[in-house]
Protein backbone atom coordinates (compact mmCIF):
# COMPACT_ATOMS: atom_id res chain seq x y z
CA UNK A 1 0.00 0.00 0.00
CA UNK A 2 1.25 3.36 -1.45
CA UNK A 3 2.18 5.55 1.61
CA UNK A 4 0.26 8.78 2.57
CA UNK A 5 2.04 11.50 1.50
CA UNK A 6 1.87 14.54 4.05
CA UNK A 7 3.09 18.18 3.78
CA UNK A 8 3.96 19.89 7.10
CA UNK A 9 3.01 23.82 7.53
CA UNK A 10 4.20 25.52 10.79
CA UNK A 11 6.55 28.57 11.82
CA UNK A 12 8.53 26.86 14.37
CA UNK A 13 11.32 24.70 12.91
CA UNK A 14 11.47 22.39 16.01
CA UNK A 15 8.04 21.84 15.85
CA UNK A 16 8.09 21.22 11.83
CA UNK A 17 11.15 18.78 12.64
CA UNK A 18 9.64 16.64 15.72
CA UNK A 19 6.53 16.49 13.36
CA UNK A 20 8.45 14.87 10.16
CA UNK A 21 10.70 12.78 13.09
CA UNK A 22 7.56 11.46 14.75
CA UNK A 23 5.21 11.14 11.49
CA UNK A 24 7.78 9.55 9.31
CA UNK A 25 8.16 6.76 11.69
CA UNK A 26 4.99 5.35 11.27
CA UNK A 27 5.41 3.25 8.20
CA UNK A 28 2.04 3.93 6.89
CA UNK A 29 3.64 8.42 6.38
CA UNK A 30 6.10 10.05 3.91
CA UNK A 31 6.64 13.59 4.72
CA UNK A 32 7.15 14.96 1.44
CA UNK A 33 7.81 18.74 2.36
CA UNK A 34 7.80 21.21 5.03
CA UNK A 35 6.76 24.93 4.77
CA UNK A 36 7.26 27.88 7.47
CA UNK A 37 4.41 29.79 6.13
CA UNK A 38 1.62 29.43 3.23
CA UNK A 39 3.80 30.95 0.01
CA UNK A 40 6.58 28.00 0.92
CA UNK A 41 3.23 25.75 0.94
CA UNK A 42 1.72 26.54 -1.73
CA UNK A 43 4.67 25.81 -3.93
CA UNK A 44 5.34 22.69 -2.35
CA UNK A 45 1.88 21.83 -3.34
CA UNK A 46 2.24 22.15 -6.30
CA UNK A 47 5.70 20.40 -6.55
CA UNK A 48 4.81 17.71 -4.39
CA UNK A 49 1.43 16.88 -4.72
CA UNK A 50 0.68 15.90 -1.37
CA UNK A 51 -2.25 13.95 0.06
CA UNK A 52 -2.81 15.17 3.05
CA UNK A 53 -1.39 18.77 4.55
CA UNK A 54 -0.85 19.38 8.69
CA UNK A 55 -1.72 23.35 8.92
CA UNK A 56 -0.95 25.81 11.64
CA UNK A 57 -3.69 28.81 11.96
CA UNK A 58 -1.00 31.03 13.02
CA UNK A 59 1.77 31.83 10.55
CA UNK A 60 3.88 34.96 8.72
CA UNK A 61 2.40 36.63 6.03
CA UNK A 62 -0.94 34.95 5.63
CA UNK A 63 -3.06 33.14 8.08
CA UNK A 64 -3.69 29.06 7.90
CA UNK A 65 -7.47 30.91 7.26
CA UNK A 66 -6.42 33.11 4.76
CA UNK A 67 -4.79 30.46 3.41
CA UNK A 68 -7.02 27.69 3.26
CA UNK A 69 -9.87 30.05 1.65
CA UNK A 70 -7.58 30.92 -1.12
CA UNK A 71 -6.21 27.28 -1.79
CA UNK A 72 -9.02 25.05 -1.50
CA UNK A 73 -10.94 26.60 -4.61
CA UNK A 74 -7.78 25.71 -6.52
CA UNK A 75 -5.57 23.06 -4.90
CA UNK A 76 -8.51 21.03 -2.72
CA UNK A 77 -6.64 18.64 -0.28
CA UNK A 78 -7.63 17.35 2.99
CA UNK A 79 -6.19 19.58 5.70
CA UNK A 80 -5.59 18.74 9.24
CA UNK A 81 -5.34 22.16 11.48
CA UNK A 82 -3.20 21.95 14.37
CA UNK A 83 -4.94 24.88 16.97
CA UNK A 84 -4.77 26.20 20.53
CA UNK A 85 -7.54 26.92 22.43
CA UNK A 86 -9.22 29.24 20.17
CA UNK A 87 -12.58 29.33 18.02
CA UNK A 88 -10.49 30.51 14.99
CA UNK A 89 -10.33 26.41 14.17
CA UNK A 90 -14.03 26.42 13.36
CA UNK A 91 -13.19 29.59 11.17
CA UNK A 92 -10.68 26.76 9.32
CA UNK A 93 -13.13 24.11 9.46
CA UNK A 94 -15.39 26.67 8.14
CA UNK A 95 -12.69 27.38 4.83
CA UNK A 96 -12.43 23.74 4.32
CA UNK A 97 -9.99 21.86 6.87
CA UNK A 98 -11.38 17.93 7.52
CA UNK A 99 -10.31 18.30 11.04
CA UNK A 100 -8.25 19.66 13.89
CA UNK A 101 -5.97 18.71 16.87
CA UNK A 102 -5.47 20.85 19.98
CA UNK A 103 -2.02 21.86 19.87
CA UNK A 104 -0.81 20.71 23.64
CA UNK A 105 1.31 22.97 26.10
CA UNK A 106 4.26 20.52 25.84
CA UNK A 107 6.61 20.47 29.21
CA UNK A 108 8.55 17.83 27.75
CA UNK A 109 9.61 15.76 24.38
CA UNK A 110 7.46 12.87 25.34
CA UNK A 111 4.67 14.62 25.59
CA UNK A 112 5.02 15.63 22.14
CA UNK A 113 5.64 12.26 20.94
CA UNK A 114 2.51 10.58 22.42
CA UNK A 115 0.49 13.64 21.30
CA UNK A 116 2.00 13.03 17.38
CA UNK A 117 1.70 9.23 17.74
CA UNK A 118 -1.82 8.70 19.22
CA UNK A 119 -3.71 12.11 17.86
CA UNK A 120 -2.22 13.99 15.10
CA UNK A 121 -1.60 10.35 13.13
CA UNK A 122 -5.06 8.95 13.38
CA UNK A 123 -6.49 12.55 12.61
CA UNK A 124 -4.00 12.45 9.37
CA UNK A 125 -4.87 9.03 8.36
CA UNK A 126 -8.41 9.59 8.74
CA UNK A 127 -7.92 12.67 6.82
CA UNK A 128 -6.39 10.85 3.67
CA UNK A 129 -9.63 9.00 3.31
CA UNK A 130 -12.13 12.28 3.01
CA UNK A 131 -14.16 13.11 0.05
CA UNK A 132 -12.93 16.76 0.08
CA UNK A 133 -15.47 17.45 -2.80
CA UNK A 134 -18.27 17.45 -0.07
CA UNK A 135 -16.51 19.93 2.23
CA UNK A 136 -18.61 23.14 2.27
CA UNK A 137 -20.46 21.46 -1.09
CA UNK A 138 -22.91 23.78 -2.45
CA UNK A 139 -26.64 21.54 -3.46
CA UNK A 140 -28.99 23.23 -5.08
CA UNK A 141 -32.56 22.76 -4.15
CA UNK A 142 -32.31 22.22 -0.06
CA UNK A 143 -35.39 21.08 1.90
CA UNK A 144 -37.26 23.97 3.42
CA UNK A 145 -38.37 22.41 6.87
CA UNK A 146 -41.82 22.79 7.22
CA UNK A 147 -42.09 23.37 11.07
CA UNK A 148 -43.71 20.97 13.96
CA UNK A 149 -47.42 20.63 13.66
CA UNK A 150 -47.92 19.84 17.06
CA UNK A 151 -47.10 20.71 20.93
CA UNK A 152 -45.85 17.30 21.94
CA UNK A 153 -43.19 18.41 24.82
CA UNK A 154 -42.22 14.61 24.90
CA UNK A 155 -39.96 14.08 21.81
CA UNK A 156 -36.37 14.44 21.71
CA UNK A 157 -33.75 14.83 18.70
CA UNK A 158 -30.28 13.12 19.25
CA UNK A 159 -27.37 13.91 16.66
CA UNK A 160 -24.18 12.09 16.90
CA UNK A 161 -20.82 13.24 13.90
CA UNK A 162 -17.11 12.92 14.41
CA UNK A 163 -15.09 14.00 11.13
CA UNK A 164 -16.46 16.95 9.24
CA UNK A 165 -19.16 16.87 11.53
CA UNK A 166 -18.97 20.57 13.36
CA UNK A 167 -20.56 21.88 9.50
CA UNK A 168 -22.71 19.24 9.44
CA UNK A 169 -24.55 19.47 12.75
CA UNK A 170 -24.34 23.29 11.44
CA UNK A 171 -26.24 22.66 8.11
CA UNK A 172 -28.71 20.20 10.26
CA UNK A 173 -29.18 22.79 13.11
CA UNK A 174 -29.56 26.07 11.45
CA UNK A 175 -32.83 24.21 9.56
CA UNK A 176 -34.52 23.46 12.90
CA UNK A 177 -36.54 26.65 14.10
CA UNK A 178 -37.83 27.47 17.98
CA UNK A 179 -40.66 24.64 17.55
CA UNK A 180 -38.08 21.52 17.75
CA UNK A 181 -38.19 19.39 20.79
CA UNK A 182 -35.27 19.52 22.96
CA UNK A 183 -31.87 18.47 20.82
CA UNK A 184 -28.78 16.46 22.49
CA UNK A 185 -25.58 16.52 20.52
CA UNK A 186 -22.34 14.36 20.44
CA UNK A 187 -19.66 15.61 17.93
CA UNK A 188 -15.98 14.06 18.95
CA UNK A 189 -14.00 17.25 19.88
CA UNK A 190 -11.47 18.02 22.31
CA UNK A 191 -11.79 19.22 25.77
CA UNK A 192 -12.11 23.58 25.59
CA UNK A 193 -13.32 23.43 22.12
CA UNK A 194 -16.99 22.22 22.42
CA UNK A 195 -18.49 25.37 24.56
CA UNK A 196 -16.66 27.80 21.69
CA UNK A 197 -18.66 25.28 19.49
CA UNK A 198 -21.92 25.65 21.07
CA UNK A 199 -21.83 28.89 21.64
CA UNK A 200 -20.84 29.53 18.03
CA UNK A 201 -24.29 27.60 16.88
CA UNK A 202 -26.09 29.38 19.79
CA UNK A 203 -24.78 33.22 17.86
CA UNK A 204 -25.65 31.61 14.53
CA UNK A 205 -29.05 29.50 14.69
CA UNK A 206 -32.59 29.95 15.93
CA UNK A 207 -32.07 27.62 18.53
CA UNK A 208 -30.68 28.11 22.05
CA UNK A 209 -27.49 26.19 21.94
CA UNK A 210 -25.03 25.32 25.05
CA UNK A 211 -22.15 22.97 25.96
CA UNK A 212 -24.02 20.29 28.61
CA UNK A 213 -24.14 20.32 31.95
CA UNK A 214 -25.43 17.50 34.40
CA UNK A 215 -29.20 18.93 35.07
CA UNK A 216 -29.53 20.53 31.80
CA UNK A 217 -32.92 20.38 31.51
CA UNK A 218 -33.67 18.84 27.40
CA UNK A 219 -36.38 21.64 25.86
CA UNK A 220 -37.79 22.52 22.98
CA UNK A 221 -35.85 25.02 21.01
CA UNK A 222 -32.76 24.61 22.87
CA UNK A 223 -29.97 21.85 21.69
CA UNK A 224 -27.03 20.44 24.23
CA UNK A 225 -23.67 19.89 23.26
CA UNK A 226 -21.79 16.79 24.91
CA UNK A 227 -18.75 18.60 26.61
CA UNK A 228 -15.19 17.59 25.27
CA UNK A 229 -12.83 15.49 27.23
CA UNK A 230 -13.73 12.62 29.54
CA UNK A 231 -17.27 12.63 30.35
CA UNK A 232 -20.18 10.92 28.41
CA UNK A 233 -23.52 12.22 28.10
CA UNK A 234 -26.93 10.34 28.95
CA UNK A 235 -30.58 11.35 28.72
CA UNK A 236 -32.06 10.57 31.96
CA UNK A 237 -36.19 11.38 32.69
CA UNK A 238 -36.49 12.94 36.23
CA UNK A 239 -40.14 13.74 37.30
CA UNK A 240 -41.58 13.23 33.57
CA UNK A 241 -39.18 15.77 32.01
CA UNK A 242 -35.54 14.55 30.40
CA UNK A 243 -32.60 15.72 31.54
CA UNK A 244 -28.78 15.10 30.78
CA UNK A 245 -26.26 13.58 32.92
CA UNK A 246 -22.50 14.03 31.84
CA UNK A 247 -20.51 11.77 33.79
CA UNK A 248 -16.32 10.56 33.60
CA UNK A 249 -16.32 6.83 31.98
CA UNK A 250 -13.69 4.99 30.19
CA UNK A 251 -13.57 5.72 26.64
CA UNK A 252 -16.28 3.36 24.41
CA UNK A 253 -15.65 2.95 20.36
CA UNK A 254 -11.92 4.97 21.50
CA UNK A 255 -14.33 8.16 22.06
CA UNK A 256 -15.78 9.97 25.31
CA UNK A 257 -18.02 11.43 24.49
CA UNK A 258 -19.38 8.60 22.53
CA UNK A 259 -21.91 8.80 20.59
CA UNK A 260 -23.48 5.30 21.30
CA UNK A 261 -24.04 6.04 25.27
CA UNK A 262 -25.94 8.76 24.44
CA UNK A 263 -28.27 6.49 21.50
CA UNK A 264 -28.16 4.13 23.46
CA UNK A 265 -29.75 6.36 26.57
CA UNK A 266 -32.54 7.90 24.01
CA UNK A 267 -33.64 4.18 23.39
CA UNK A 268 -33.96 3.31 26.57
CA UNK A 269 -35.68 6.66 28.14
CA UNK A 270 -37.46 7.99 24.94
CA UNK A 271 -38.17 5.05 23.41
CA UNK A 272 -40.30 5.66 20.39
CA UNK A 273 -40.90 9.48 20.89
CA UNK A 274 -37.15 10.21 19.24
CA UNK A 275 -35.65 11.12 16.32
CA UNK A 276 -31.89 9.67 15.69
CA UNK A 277 -29.32 11.52 13.40
CA UNK A 278 -26.01 9.95 12.68
CA UNK A 279 -23.92 12.35 10.51
CA UNK A 280 -20.76 11.92 8.72
CA UNK A 281 -17.44 10.66 10.99
CA UNK A 282 -14.90 7.98 10.87
CA UNK A 283 -15.40 4.38 12.50
CA UNK A 284 -18.44 3.03 13.75
CA UNK A 285 -19.20 5.15 16.84
CA UNK A 286 -23.36 5.46 17.06
CA UNK A 287 -23.92 2.46 14.90
CA UNK A 288 -25.14 0.20 17.67
CA UNK A 289 -27.02 3.22 19.60
CA UNK A 290 -29.14 4.15 16.70
CA UNK A 291 -30.10 0.65 16.10
CA UNK A 292 -31.21 0.64 19.78
CA UNK A 293 -32.81 3.38 19.19
CA UNK A 294 -34.53 1.84 15.93
CA UNK A 295 -35.51 -1.14 17.48
CA UNK A 296 -37.09 0.96 20.36
CA UNK A 297 -39.41 2.17 18.12
CA UNK A 298 -37.79 5.68 17.50
CA UNK A 299 -37.47 7.28 13.73
CA UNK A 300 -33.80 7.11 12.60
CA UNK A 301 -31.65 8.86 9.76
CA UNK A 302 -28.43 8.64 8.64
CA UNK A 303 -26.91 10.82 6.14
CA UNK A 304 -26.23 9.63 2.65
CA UNK A 305 -22.86 8.89 1.39
CA UNK A 306 -22.85 11.50 -1.47
CA UNK A 307 -22.43 14.19 1.31
CA UNK A 308 -20.66 13.05 4.01
CA UNK A 309 -16.95 14.16 3.95
CA UNK A 310 -16.05 10.49 5.85
CA UNK A 311 -18.42 7.61 4.94
CA UNK A 312 -18.00 5.81 8.11
CA UNK A 313 -20.01 5.99 11.20
CA UNK A 314 -23.35 6.60 8.86
CA UNK A 315 -22.23 3.42 6.91
CA UNK A 316 -21.74 1.17 9.38
CA UNK A 317 -25.39 2.32 10.83
CA UNK A 318 -26.88 1.04 7.21
CA UNK A 319 -24.98 -2.31 7.07
CA UNK A 320 -26.11 -3.45 10.32
CA UNK A 321 -29.84 -2.13 9.52
CA UNK A 322 -30.11 1.00 12.03
CA UNK A 323 -30.87 3.71 9.37
CA UNK A 324 -34.51 3.86 8.38
CA UNK A 325 -33.86 6.55 6.03
CA UNK A 326 -30.91 7.74 3.76
CA UNK A 327 -30.85 11.86 3.49
CA UNK A 328 -28.88 13.75 1.88
CA UNK A 329 -27.61 16.99 4.29
CA UNK A 330 -29.63 19.69 3.14
CA UNK A 331 -32.53 17.59 3.33
CA UNK A 332 -32.08 16.36 7.08
CA UNK A 333 -33.75 19.21 8.99
CA UNK A 334 -37.00 18.84 6.70
CA UNK A 335 -37.00 15.46 6.80
CA UNK A 336 -36.70 14.96 10.85
CA UNK A 337 -39.50 17.59 10.71
CA UNK A 338 -41.72 15.09 8.58
CA UNK A 339 -40.90 12.49 10.96
CA UNK A 340 -41.77 14.77 14.23
CA UNK A 341 -45.25 15.28 12.32
CA UNK A 342 -46.02 11.45 12.37
CA UNK A 343 -45.60 11.02 15.57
Amino acid sequence: MRSIRVLVVDDSVVFRELLVQNLNSDPAIQVVATAKDPYEARDAIVRHKPDVMTLDVELPRMSGIEFLRKLMPQYPLPVVVISALNDKVFDALNAGAVDFVAKPVISNRSQLVDFIRNELLVKIKIASTARIGNIKKKVVGEAQAQGLSSGKSNLIVAIGASTGGTEAIFDVVKGFGTDIPGVVIVQHMPPGFTEMYAKRLNDQCRLRVKEAQTGDRVMPGHALIAPGGNQHMRIVKINGMYQVECRSGPRVNGHSPSVDVLFESVAKTAGSHAVGIILTGMGGDGAKGLLAMRKAGAKTIGQDESTCVVYGMPKVAYDIGAVQYQVKLPEIAARTYALLNTM
